[in-house]
């Protein structure tokens, strides 16, 4: 018997604490979708809809430890951010939060 689902991608980085917003977490519930899923998609650096700019504005800070940003639209096409804060002076990012943009 083999396995054919697609293998997740390795996190290119530590999301911290994981929280997430009542509004977020009831959009995606309704959409049947997991908050497992955007998170790792987000620490796998798939930043989803974002222009070229973002997104290399989140590669630059798998390094230099700024804020990470990714923006995903649901299956019911809500759309959804996750925000990954920058890291301390350790290199520790301290919590992702995934939110209605409504919410930031």
């Amino acid at each position: 018997m083999t396995n054919d689902a697609p293998k997740a991608a390795s996190p290119k980085f530590a999301l911290g604490r994981q929280v997430a917003t009542p509004g977020a977490l009831a959009a995606i519930r309704a959409a049947g979708q997991t908050a497992h899923e955007l998170l790792a998609r987000h620490a796998a650096g798939d930043w989803g809809d974002l222009d070229d700019e973002d997104k290399g504005l989140n590669d630059a800070a798998l390094t230099d430890g700024s804020r990470l940003f990714s923006a995903y639209r649901l299956r019911s096409g809500v759309k959804l951010w996750v925000i990954t804060e920058a890291a301390d002076e350790g290199g520790q990012r301290a919590a992702t939060t995934i939110l209605l943009p409504d919410e930031y």
